[in-house]
């Protein structure tokens, strides 16, 4: 597969302060990486780099072979950067189906397919975001990304504090957007079992630098090496 991303010693942070240190990786073209690490290790701030959202100290990051860190994040995002925070940063002002228009981009990901994707948005489309549970709200965010129809997804924590039903629901959708319709995506989860399930590629930071590389299939086949890197039981 062509390579979609590249990122080469790249560190990063907010204002003075530098978090991540000489990052590299690459990610192919309908690939799938997940991005695992224990808490404070820098997983964000990568994300959120990518994205345009900290300050880039050195490095670079290209995208399809063009220089993505030159760019302010709203040209980042018709670059075909498609960003999930954990924030949402829905527009919670907004109907559910106002969220979906207000970005949408010519493409494949039409607010109707979001809605044959998650029925439960379908329901409420006429809801405010502010009247929608948490789960809701993200699959709200996740579908909003979609609509931009990005060359790359970024999803930091979409699993976070969601309620067991709902995280199967969304993990659904994850295998549905990546395996099936190869959509690029980097995943950040505390939940590593379920994120390694649907990725091919895992990486792990610690104090900002990457201290594995591999297959998502053999980390998640060695529960021990798991351990190690992230200090959490097998789930």
């Amino acid at each position: 597969m062509p390579e979609l991303l590249r990122i080469e010693k790249l560190s990063a942070g907010y204002g003075e302060a530098v978090i991540l240190n000489g990052v590299s990786l690459t990610l192919a073209a309908g690939e799938t990486l997940a991005l695992l690490g224990r808490n404070g290790t820098g997983k964000t701030t990568l994300i959120n780099t990518i994205a345009g959202a900290t300050r880039q100290h050195a490095g670079s990051i290209t995208l399809a072979g063009a220089a993505l860190h030159r760019l302010p994040s709203y040209e980042r995002a018709a670059a075909g950067i498609g960003w999930v925070p954990q924030e949402r940063n829905i527009f919670k002002s907004l109907t559910v189906h106002e969220n979906l228009t207000a970005v949408a981009r010519p493409g494949p990901w039409t607010p109707v397919r979001v809605y044959e994707m998650f029925p439960r948005l379908a329901e409420r489309k006429t809801n405010l975001g502010t009247q929608l549970s948490g789960g809701e709200q993200q699959m709200l965010a996740v579908g909003r990304a979609l609509v931009l129809n990005p060359r790359l997804l970024l999803l930091d924590e979409p699993l976070e504090g969601l309620a067991p039903i709902i995280v199967e629901e969304l993990l659904r959708a994850i295998a549905r957007i990546t395996r099936e319709e190869g959509l690029s995506a980097i995943i950040v989860e505390q939940h590593p079992q379920a994120i390694l399930a649907v990725s091919h590629r895992a990486v792990v930071l610690d104090h900002g630098t990457v201290v594995h590389s591999g297959s998502a299939d053999d980390l998640r086949d060695q529960p021990e090496l798991l351990d190690r890197l992230l200090g959490v039981a097998r789930a």
